[in-house]
């Protein structure tokens, strides 16, 4: 299922959130950019300097208090197939293409039960 993420109603980029853990509220996937990914990707990069996924670096505190700040001040939305918002209470995206090859993940809490009532749904 399609998982478009939105600031401002410009496509950030979208993901099917393909793993869930619903007892937890959370859905990560695959995150294709969009057109409007550039306006948030500094933000997103911040966290992938302050917190470097190599065994020995170490994290950069004052960075991911900024990039905590930066993120949450976006307001970013994330809305299902059918154009209906998910209200989400944190949504982050792995961006470390910077620094490796790869894709980047979106990562969203999601306490809407309702939407887990119909992601879980059988059938």
């Amino acid at each position: 299922m399609r998982h478009t993420l939105k600031l401002h109603g410009i496509v950030v980029g979208w993901s099917d959130l393909e793993r869930i853990e619903p007892d937890v509220g959370r859905a990560w996937g695959r995150f294709r950019p969009g057109v409007g990914y550039d306006l948030v990707q500094p933000i997103f990069r911040l966290f992938a300097e302050a917190v470097p996924r190599s065994d020995n670096a170490t994290r950069d505190e004052a960075k991911l208090e900024r990039y905590y700040k930066s993120r949450d001040a976006l307001a970013l939305e994330l809305v299902d197939a059918s154009g209906q918002r998910i209200p989400t209470s944190a949504i982050h995206i792995a961006d470390y293409r910077a620094v490796e090859s790869g894709d980047c993940e979106l990562d969203v809490l999601i306490a809407d039960v309702g939407y887990w009532s119909r992601r879980t749904a059988p059938g």
